[in-house]
C-alpha cells in the first residue's frame, strides 16, 4: 500500500481543454490536446494530468449516471504557445496537496480515493478544489496491474 503525504506544488503551465461529457472521453481528449502539442512545437514538461471537479463518491457516481461531467485534461509544457481551436495555454494553480499514487487499472481506484478521504478525515483535512489525477505511465504500454496514476488532492 503506498503511502499518502502532503506536498507542495508550484504552478505549471499547460495546454488543455474542457468539456462536458462521458468520463469516457478523456483518452479522447488528451490524443487532442497532445496532437497540438506536436503541432505548434510546445515542449512536454510533465505527464498529462485529468482535473476532477467531483470531490466525494456520491458527486462521482451522479456524473457517471448522467454522462455529463466537467471533463478537464492537460499536459503541463515548458514553453509557450498558441493553441488554438478548444485547447488553451494556462496555468494551473500551485498549493498543498495530499498525494497518494494507485497500481492499476483506472477503473479501480475506488480503494484509493477512499484510503485517501479517510486519511484526511482523520488529520481533519478537506478537499479545497478540483483533484488531478496525473498518469505516469501509456496503458496502451503496461499490463493494467502496472498502470500508474498519481492523485493529488489540495487540502486545507
Amino acid at each position: 500500500m503506498d503511502e499518502i503525504e502532503i506536498v507542495e506544488l508550484p504552478p505549471q503551465a499547460v495546454l488543455g481543454l474542457r468539456r462536458r461529457g462521458p468520463y469516457t472521453c478523456i483518452p479522447e481528449m488528451l490524443m487532442e490536446v497532445f496532437a497540438v502539442i506536436v503541432e505548434k512545437g510546445a515542449i512536454p514538461a510533465g505527464p498529462p494530468v485529468s482535473i476532477y471537479r467531483e470531490t466525494c463518491a456520491g458527486e462521482v457516481e451522479q456524473a457517471i449516471a448522467s454522462g455529463e461531467t466537467d471533463l478537464e485534461v492537460a499536459f503541463p509544457v515548458a514553453n509557450r504557445v498558441r493553441p488554438g481551436g478548444d485547447v488553451e495555454y494556462y496555468e494551473l494553480p500551485g498549493g498543498r496537496f495530499a498525494k497518494t499514487l494507485h497500481r492499476g487499472p483506472y477503473e479501480a481506484c475506488t480503494q484509493t480515493y477512499e484510503r485517501l478521504f479517510a486519511w484526511l478525515a482523520e488529520r481533519g483535512l478537506g478537499v479545497t478544489g478540483p483533484i488531478r489525477e496525473y498518469y505516469l505511465n501509456d496503458p496502451s504500454e503496461v499490463a493494467p496491474e502496472e498502470i500508474l496514476t498519481e492523485i493529488h488532492a489540495p487540502v486545507g
